[in-house]
């Protein structure tokens, strides 16, 4: 209907301006023919009008009457639509009700079915706990006569064992106690024993492990050396016109020259390596030149000293990257080249620092602590034997004071100081550091002595081991490394055994100088072992 009328609404505005357009022919019309007949104009202008707008409201008419047709199609169609929409929902919605009531008749069915079950369960519950009471009262009477049979049987064994109730309790109590205090000791002793085999078994293997990765040289260090001369005419020139050349070789060397009646040889002797070896290299030169004079002679011994300075540098450059220890000082490095060219007990130095510090790389990876620190540390616990010619006091103080000064790890400091039991090793670098200083130092052909100290020192320590009273004999063997002293059984007893092993150990360290340690071997019916560390 709205559209209807918005059409007739159009058209009559239409009609108003074709209206209004004819007005407008007209007006021009009029001026135009204006003296030929301006009434006849006028009317046939009328009539044209009345045409047009009749025929223009037939239209809009018409276009109404079919917009309310229209109209009135679509009403019906949207009505059918509706009434086909309601009557689908309120389909579905019967449809939901009708499984709702289902849904709701079954779970009735499922309530009725659990009540029914429950109702059973709890008969059944009330016959077991009837029959419940009754074996619970039946138990109590059972109870009660145990009881008093218990205490008729208690009675008649008081009466025979002559003890009381509480008397038999003690007397029972204190063998219980007396049995569980022997056993607890047994077991004590088994797990102790048990603990100290797998640890030495252990250490054992470790030690052993440790010792055949690192492969050593034997000793080869002298304390002179010897330069060969191509004749013995060289032996009056190096001395030279009432002996100026050999004082100024020994003055600017500080070493002595020996020339004897060795052919085509001359002997250096000096305690220290480092002059030694320059005074060798400046021989060395001087003959290889042939001028021999003192000008010539200071000239040869500098260069012998710049070449043996480079050298103590290439040693200790050497060493780093032999072990695997960076970030070293530089003042460091050349204080380990030094000692390239120190020995104790005839081993050199600084061999045995690489080693040690092989074997604490070893040993440090397979307890599973720092291997690159335990390295260090090993490679720098003997650093202060490089200046103890030079400075007052022991050569741990010294290494102490030396790796302070160039500001080392103080877990290196640590174990450098407790390295010969300075003080107590409190880490497990140090542990490891000692423990493969030992190992370096006592292995076979590491050290050697002369003869005569030798056989002191294993008269030396006989002569404690024979002071004791109860020890019968007593023997030096592995080249002074261990010690069997066999006792008097009715003297020493086995207890007694352990106080006399680690007496005679304690006497040894106090007044005995050896390299490694020394077992103390006691021997009876059984065995006490302790170490001289």
């Amino acid at each position: 209907m709205k559209l209807g009328i918005a059409v007739a609404l159009i058209i009559l505005a239409l009609v108003i301006g074709a209206a209004a357009a004819a007005a407008v022919v007209y007006m021009r019309t009029k001026d135009r023919f204006y003296e030929k007949g301006i009434e006849e104009g006028i009317e046939k202008r009328k009539r044209d009008a009345e045409t047009i707008t009749g025929t223009a409201e037939e239209q809009a008419r018409r276009i109404v009457e079919d917009a309310e047709k229209d109209a009135d199609n679509k009403k019906k169609s949207a009505l059918i639509e509706a009434k086909d929409e309601i009557h689908k929902l309120r389909s579905d919605a019967d449809k939901e009700i009708k499984d709702r009531r289902a849904e709701l008749s079954r779970q009735e069915r499922r309530m009725q079915q659990k009540e029914e079950n429950l109702d059973k369960k709890t008969d059944n519950l009330e016959k077991k706990e009837e029959q419940l009471s009754q074996k619970l009262k039946s138990a109590d009477e059972k109870l009660k006569e145990a009881e008093q049979i218990k205490k008729s049987q208690l009675d008649v064994l008081e009466r025979i064992s002559e003890f009381t109730r509480e008397q038999a309790k003690e007397y029972i109590i204190s063998k219980l106690e007396d049995d569980l205090v022997h056993e607890k000791a047994v077991k004590i002793q088994a797990y102790e024993q048990q603990l100290k085999d797998e640890c030495n078994e252990k250490a054992r293997n470790l030690v052993s492990l440790a010792i055949a990765k690192v492969a050593a040289d034997q000793v080869s260090e002298a304390a002179v050396s010897v330069v060969p001369l191509p004749n013995d005419e060289m032996k009056g020139r190096i001395i030279g016109r009432e002996g100026r050349n050999i004082r100024t070789l020994e003055t600017l060397t500080g070493v002595d020259l020996i020339i004897d009646d060795t052919p085509e040889a001359i002997t250096l002797s000096c305690f220290d390596q480092i002059r030694r070896e320059i005074a060798r290299i400046a021989l060395e030169k001087l003959i290889a030149d042939g001028r021999i004079h003192p000008a010539r002679i200071e000239e040869m011994v500098d260069k012998a000293k710049r070449e043996v300075e480079y050298r103590i540098k290439q040693e200790g450059e050497r060493a780093v990257i032999e072990t695997n220890v960076h970030g070293l000082n530089h003042e460091l490095i050349k204080l380990l080249g030094r000692l390239k060219f120190r020995t104790s007990y005839r081993q050199n130095v600084l061999d045995h620092s690489i080693e040690v510090s092989k074997l604490c790389g070893v040993i440090a990876s397979e307890l599973g602590v720092d291997a690159t620190m335990a390295r260090r540390a090993g490679l720098l616990h003997d650093i202060g034997k490089a200046l103890t010619s030079e400075i007052e006091g022991s050569h741990v103080q010294i290494g102490v004071d030396v790796c302070k000064k160039y500001n080392e790890n103080p877990a290196v400091i640590h174990a450098v100081e407790a390295h010969h039991n300075d003080v107590e090793p409190r880490t497990a670098i140090a542990c490891i550091v000692q423990a493969a200083d030992a190992i370096s130092a006592a292995r076979p052909a590491a050290r050697s002595e002369n003869y005569e100290s030798y056989i002191k020192r294993l008269q030396k320590l006989e002569e404690i081991c024979k002071s004791y009273e109860g020890v019968d004999k007593c023997y030096a063997i592995q080249a002074g490394r261990e010690v069997r002293i066999m006792v008097v059984p009715e003297i020493i007893n086995d207890e007694k055994m352990v106080l006399v092993a680690r007496e005679i150990a304690q006497q040894i360290e106090s007044e005995m100088e050896y390299p490694g340690q020394i077992k103390v071997n006691l021997i009876r019916e059984s065995r006490a072992t302790d170490y001289a560390k």
